[in-house]
C-alpha cells in the first residue's frame, strides 16, 4: 500500500543500537594469558615425558 504524498504522517524509524566491546578488554587479555599459560605447561610436560621416559630407551 502506497502513503499518500499529502498526509503530513511522520514515520517512525527505529534505530538499531549495538554495542561494540574494545579487543583491549581485560577479561580477554586474562583469557589469553590462561590459554597460553596452559599450552606452555604442556608443552613443558611433553619434553620432560620425552626426556624422562623415551631417550632413555634409545
Amino acid at each position: 500500500m502506497m502513503k499518500d504524498p499529502y498526509t503530513k504522517d511522520i514515520e517512525r524509524v527505529e534505530v538499531e543500537h549495538k554495542e561494540e566491546y574494545q579487543a583491549t578488554d581485560s577479561s580477554i587479555a586474562a583469557a589469553n594469558a590462561i590459554k597460553y599459560t596452559a599450552y606452555i605447561i604442556l608443552f613443558f610436560g611433553f619434553l620432560y615425558f620425552l626426556f624422562q621416559y623415551i631417550l632413555p630407551m634409545l
